[in-house]
């Protein structure tokens, strides 16, 4: 396509939605909503957001009657495991202890994903991604964790390349050798090993080291030790905390200058705004909690309340099988009170914030990577009113189409 007199021509238009969203941080509504706006993209970078009658696309996308956002950040997944655990699920719904052999835990899931060679892992998890991605998903971390020990655990971080290099999504990958104390393992033994794989977990491609702090799992003190020793070796800290029980570590996670706290189901009031001062995002799934029936829910409006940004993650795990951003907007909204413009920015802009890419990813404004995608629905309260439905019709992912618009 030629440009037309006046116009400058870019890679790609996407022109008169329903409602463009841009998501941008700063926007006072939460998710910049622009009825008949439009995105330009030319480098795999998005140039213009909004009005794009001053520019012509060597391709473009006609959206009336849809609504264009940012692709979804997943900024919390253990998407990478083997076997299943839905004998587990399926007995503990009907109030029966699972039977015996049955795959239960963390522990079970370590079991069935040592069972499996790197190619398997990667064959199974690149599956489950590519139903994310056909959901609107663009960017999504992937946590190991379920190896338990040294050999398990590089393999886990092998699969996270493997499948960064396969698939169009951004894949970011954490170590999370503190996921649970291994079987037969001393804690403080257990401890020791983790401190030893982090500077291979490094050199490997991890870019966060994730710990889980609370009653079973690490101790407080244990956690500081691995949270201080990644940040030693370029490994952002992350943590689960507080899941079950108060453990006084959202201290720590300030204190560390942890990118996201995820769970925060018995965190204080005055620790989340400790953590909201500190700069760190809180990471909330409602998923998570329905699958297991969470006996204390967490109320996300509490971390609004003390200033936190908010991201909504899926949590997938065999333990919360859903590749759903849709489900978690829909549920985060009905089951947790957040508004749909709170979700929707927690599902984008809020993503980018807990893997510290807010300032390259999860809005629309000029600059950003051009990650977005094309849903069919006429307003942005449809993502939440059609409970767990893919709206999600075109994906793009750095300027280039991966769904849609004729591919499929």
């Amino acid at each position: 396509m030629t440009a037309r007199s006046g116009t400058q021509l870019v890679d790609l238009v996407v022109t008169g939605a329903a409602e463009l969203l841009t998501c941008a941080g700063d926007a006072p509504d939460l998710i910049g909503r622009n009825p008949g706006g439009g995105v330009a993209i030319d480098g795999g970078a998005n140039t213009a957001g909004g009005g794009v009658g001053g520019y012509a696309g060597r391709r473009e996308i006609d959206a009336r009657t849809k609504v264009v956002m940012p692709g979804f950040v997943d900024s919390h997944t253990h998407v990478v495991f083997g076997g299943d655990r839905a004998c587990e699920y399926a007995h503990v719904a009907a109030g029966q202890e699972p039977p015996a052999g049955a795959s239960v835990g963390i522990l079970g899931t370590m079991a069935d994903t040592r069972s499996l060679t790197a190619a398997e892992l990667v064959d199974t998890a690149a599956g489950r991604i590519r139903e994310m991605i056909s959901s609107g998903t663009t960017t999504l971390e992937s946590k190991t964790g379920y190896g338990l020990d040294t050999g398990s655990e590089q393999r886990l971080l092998e699969v996270n390349s493997k499948l960064a290099a396969l698939l169009p999504a951004r894949i970011v990958s954490t170590y999370l050798g503190a996921h649970a104390i291994a079987p037969g393992r001393d804690p403080e033994d257990w401890t020791a090993d983790i401190l030893a794989q982090l500077p291979d977990a490094a050199d490997r491609g991890a870019v966060f080291n994730d710990v889980y702090c609370d009653a079973g799992y690490f101790s407080l003190e244990q956690s500081r030790r691995i949270l201080e020793a990644g940040a030693a070796h370029g490994l952002a800290a992350k943590i689960h905390l507080d899941a079950y029980s108060h453990t006084g570590a959202a201290a720590l996670a300030a204190e560390v200058g942890a990118v996201s706290a995820d769970h925060l189901n018995f965190t204080t009031d005055g620790e989340l705004r400790a953590l909201a001062d500190a700069g760190v995002t809180g990471v909330y799934m409602p998923c998570l909690e329905f699958a297991v029936q969470h006996p204390a829910p967490l109320d996300p409006r509490r971390l609004y309340d003390a200033g936190m940004e908010v991201a909504l993650a899926t949590d997938i795990c065999p333990g919360c099988w859903t590749t759903s951003m849709h489900l978690a907007i829909a549920m985060g909204c009905r089951t947790g009170g957040m508004s749909i413009a709170q979700a929707l920015r927690a599902a984008t802009y809020g993503g980018a914030s807990a893997l510290g890419l807010a300032g390259t990813l999860g809005s629309l404004a000029p600059g950003m990577a051009a990650d977005l995608q094309v849903l069919d629905v006429p307003s942005h309260e449809h993502l939440a009113y059609r409970i767990g439905r893919n709206s999600t019709q075109t994906v793009i992912i750095g300027g280039t189409i991966v769904k849609g618009a004729g591919l499929d």
